[in-house]
């Protein structure tokens, strides 16, 4: 068994719900390698920099994160496990700020789609601004020392980067979960009854998809 902790690539780095999710799947004792997008988890797991990484592959709410499918078709790694956390966004600002003092707010597109109607409600005016992740825009925040913005990011975001949480649970929806997957390099041996996945391509003719799954329902395989 190796000395060294197990390197796996998330977006972003702690304080991410994708380091949330690494660390409920991996356990504590791994070391966090951030990247700044999913290309660059892929990559980082195929060029050996790391031995897992960790993408998110459906919201509740937002669907399927198109992106991480086709990486993973367009890459040899292997899915070897799962993990759905709970996702809920803290509108969070440096200490001082307030509700009133806020003219923009910074995320990743997805909790901006997902806290719309919230933000609407609250915050009407406000500029939305996209970030990489949801901690680039907490750390935006403090390298530019802002004052009428806000970000929204997990409480653990808050806590590591001692922020205050101006306004709790901004998601829309309540039953917020995303599901995530862990790949690697080489495939592991499932235990009983494992879900497999499996992503593949088909050409655009009639009757491509009604085919591919009749495959599965002439074997009588549950999807």
């Amino acid at each position: 068994m190796s000395d060294y902790p197990l390197r796996v690539a998330v977006l972003g780095g702690p304080g991410t719900y994708t380091d949330a999710a690494a660390g409920t799947f991996f356990g504590d004792s791994i070391q966090i390698i951030g990247r700044s997008d999913f290309d660059g988890i892929f990559e980082a797991v195929v060029s050996g920099q790391v031995e897992r990484g960790i993408v998110p592959i459906e919201n509740s709410l937002a669907g399927s994160i198109h992106r991480n499918y086709d990486l993973l078709l367009r890459h040899d790694l292997s899915i070897i496990g799962e993990t759905q956390i709970h996702i809920a966004h803290q509108l969070i600002a440096l200490p001082g700020v307030e509700l009133a003092d806020i003219k923009k707010v910074y995320s990743h597109p997805q909790p901006l789609a997902q806290c719309e109607q919230t933000l609407a409600n609250l915050l009407p005016e406000a500029e939305q601004i996209s970030a990489r992740d949801t901690v680039s825009g907490v750390k935006l925040l403090i390298e530019q020392n802002i004052t009428d913005g806000a970000a929204l990011a997990s409480e653990r975001a808050a806590q590591i980067y001692g922020l205050n949480i101006i306004k709790a649970n901004m998601q829309d929806n309540s039953e917020n979960y995303t599901r995530f997957v862990a790949i690697s390099p080489e495939p592991i041996a499932p235990p009983a009854d494992a879900k497999t996945s499996i992503v593949y391509s088909m050409d655009n003719l009639p009757g491509s998809l009604f085919k591919s799954l009749a495959v599965f329902a002439l074997r009588d395989i549950d999807l």
